[in-house]
């Protein structure tokens, strides 16, 4: 018998408060990691009630109080909370077209950025295949032409990828990806990062990549989804 004077949490209000919690506890790890420095990254998630969560403009990922933690409504309007990140079209985006996304995270993570850089990577995926936690995970990756942060046309981008892929890159700037929870959106950013870390180490030394047989099989098993062309046969190339 509830105790008088006591209100019940509506479960709409209890998912929000662990959103809040799991976003500044996820935004911490990644910051501490030194997958985002300063106050560069955001992160979103989605509410089942309608609208979503998504991190301050100008705050640092390893500091954020969950209860200044963005509120907005489905068309992306401010409900509560402190002004929200810059990147709002970016999100706003990549939720649009890609209908499973439940959460985005934007990180600057060096290798990745690194990555978006080099002139010999395919836009439609850009790394070949080295693991099979990074097909597993993210896929294939696009690379988007850069824009300056905040920029709405990057949002027209995004959109032309017609949400075939969860995993972007943008150039000179930093990987979006979006997962159906916030834990599966973390994970393959980590794995992303990681990916690319590797592809830097051997850039130039002839690695030996997954063979088309072995990207078959993965994706019979663990019903990974690669976009049209997302993995052709990969010719390392010398730096």
């Amino acid at each position: 018998m509830r105790q008088a004077g006591m209100t019940a949490m509506r479960p709409e209000a209890s998912n929000e408060t662990r959103l809040r919690e799991d976003i500044c506890r996820f935004g911490r790890s990644l910051f501490e990691r030194g997958l985002t420095p300063g106050s560069s990254g955001n992160i979103s998630v989605r509410l089942d009630g309608g609208g979503w969560l998504v991190t301050p403009t100008n705050a640092s990922l390893g500091f954020l109080d969950p209860a200044k933690l963005s509120r907005l409504d489905e068309s992306g309007q401010l409900v509560s909370g402190d002004a929200p990140t810059k990147e709002v079209p970016l999100h706003t985006a990549l939720y649009d077209t890609r209908g499973t996304a439940r959460a985005i995270v934007h990180l600057h993570s060096t290798h990745s950025v690194a990555l978006s850089m080099l002139p010999e990577i395919d836009p439609r995926a850009v790394l070949p295949p080295m693991t099979a936690y990074y097909l597993m995970k993210c896929g294939a990756t696009a690379l988007v032409p850069y824009y300056r942060p905040g920029d709405p046309a990057v949002a027209d981008a995004i959109k032309g990828l017609a949400g075939k892929y969860s995993s972007v890159l943008l150039a000179n700037h930093g990987p979006v990806v979006a997962g159906d929870t916030l834990e599966a959106a973390v994970f393959a950013t980590e794995e992303l990062e990681e990916t690319a870390k590797l592809y830097l180490l051997l850039r130039g030394m002839n690695p030996r990549y997954l063979t088309p047989e072995q990207v078959t099989d993965l994706v019979k098993v663990f019903g990974v989804t690669l976009p049209e062309h997302g993995h052709e046969p990969h010719t390392p190339t010398s730096s």
